[in-house]
């Protein structure tokens, strides 16, 4: 497979990091390279395992696990949504918001981002593909989107305020549903 190829791919994959970044750079209250950091780290790395472990489970596991990625993707895209919903409403109190680059958030937020690399990885081995270089590439592509994503949330906080949260935690949900129907269509 051509480097372009795993190019466009990569990018294909980075979209849902990319667009769950720039809900989580409006909401996130850390003005710092800390969090972004973070988040490009996480969702890079499990952009770049995730297609590793597809390539290495084969048939066997992968498609026991597509069978239910696109509802674990679903179901925790809009519990992460709802909750970043449910915290734009209440009072201001930086100190008690949840920073979503840490902890259980990071993880959920990075496992529900990465689900279709596993299935990309496992393409790859039927492809007779070697998964190394192709793995780079999708992780520092998905570095690389995410925080642009981060960047471009905080900016869009700077301009619309509390509404640009709400509406961080409608795409993650948007992102969600769109996960459920595509699969279920």
């Amino acid at each position: 497979m051509d480097l372009l190829t795993v190019f466009i791919i990569a990018v294909g994959l980075g979209v849902d990091a990319f667009s769950v970044a720039i809900g989580i750079g409006a909401a996130n209250v850390k003005k710092s390279w800390s969090p972004v950091l973070r988040l490009a780290s996480a969702f890079g790395a499990f952009q770049f395992i995730m297609p590793i472990i597809g390539w290495l489970a084969g048939l066997t596991i992968v498609n026991i696990i597509a069978g239910y990625a696109y509802c674990v993707a679903f179901a925790l895209l809009v519990y992460v949504g709802s909750k970043m919903i449910w915290e734009a409403f209440q009072k201001e109190k930086d100190e008690e918001k949840v920073d979503k680059t840490t902890g259980m958030p990071l993880l959920l937020l990075s496992i529900a981002t990465s689900i279709d690399a596993l299935a990309v990885g496992f393409s790859f081995s039927l492809l007779k593909t070697p998964i190394i270089l192709p793995a780079i590439i999708i992780g520092v592509v998905c570095f690389a989107m995410t925080v642009i994503g981060m960047y471009f949330g905080k900016g869009l906080a700077k301009l619309f305020g509390k509404k640009v949260e709400i509406f961080g935690g409608v795409v993650l949900i948007a992102i969600g549903v769109k996960i459920l129907i595509d699969h279920l269509s």
